[in-house]
């Protein structure tokens, strides 16, 4: 993990001294979004985020904007040498490193699709993500990193499916059929399938190596997306914006 965080800091480090952006007196806030900022009304009431468990945490630079989503948050303000610099042991900490990142490189024209999708629109993220998998892979065995409800309840009705989550008030209840199961599975859960669908969340709290395996992965989510820019990992959001 240290090595993908080492990467992704030189990489920003090296755009920001090409912008001359790194030293200057540049202030990122990152802000803690309410669930109905964040994602509107999706007309469900099933999302992480309406739980009251985790918060996307929002950075703002130039004109740029760049999300997180962790367990633990609150605000930061500071220089991007600051960010660059910053000891990333605890998952607030990565939040800010990666939601600073997303604005940066969104600022930059490099990362696209950095502030999270809103109403309707999850639902059809969960249609357009089906078919690109069904196009591109045929029916697989997935298992899916992260609850999010509109990707389980539309892909498991045509692959074999299994879901890892770390929410202790999702592990062991059934979701459309489909058991919910502890970070004690992973390793056997990642050996199972021929595809992971991994939630960017997985940058933050520390265990995204778990998943880059000798297999194929997609990531999905706001938070991966400049991460996934930089090291040209697969990733899938089609309505982020």
């Amino acid at each position: 993990m240290n090595d993908i965080y080492d990467t992704l800091k030189k990489r920003l480090q090296d755009r920001c001294q090409a912008q001359d952006l790194l030293h200057q007196e540049i202030r990122i806030r990152a802000k803690t979004l309410t669930p109905e900022e964040a994602i509107g009304n999706p007309e469900a009431d099933d999302f992480p985020l309406q739980k009251g468990k985790e918060r996307l945490m929002q950075a703002e630079f130039g004109l740029g904007k760049g999300q997180a989503f962790t367990d633990q948050y609150g605000d930061f303000t500071g220089r991007l040498s600051d960010v660059v610099e910053m000891n990333l042991d605890n998952n607030y900490r990565r939040a800010v490193f990666v939601a600073s990142l997303n604005a940066v490189l969104n600022h930059l024209g490099e990362a696209k699709g950095t502030v999270h999708c809103r109403d309707q629109d999850p639902a059809q993220c969960a249609v357009e993500v089906t078919r690109h998998i069904r196009e591109k892979f045929g029916p697989v065995r997935i298992t899916q990193v992260g609850f999010q409800p509109r990707l389980l309840e539309d892909l498991h009705k045509e692959h074999d499916y299994r879901i890892l989550d770390l929410d202790p008030d999702n592990i062991g209840a059934r979701k459309w059929g489909v058991m919910v199961e502890g970070p004690e599975y992973t390793q056997e859960a990642v050996k199972w399938a021929d595809l992971l669908l991994v939630t960017g969340t997985t940058l933050v709290n520390n265990t995204i190596s778990d998943f880059l395996k000798s297999k194929p992965v997609i990531f999905y989510g706001t938070t991966i997306a400049g991460a996934a820019h930089l090291m040209q990992w697969d990733r899938v959001c089609p309505r982020s914006r």
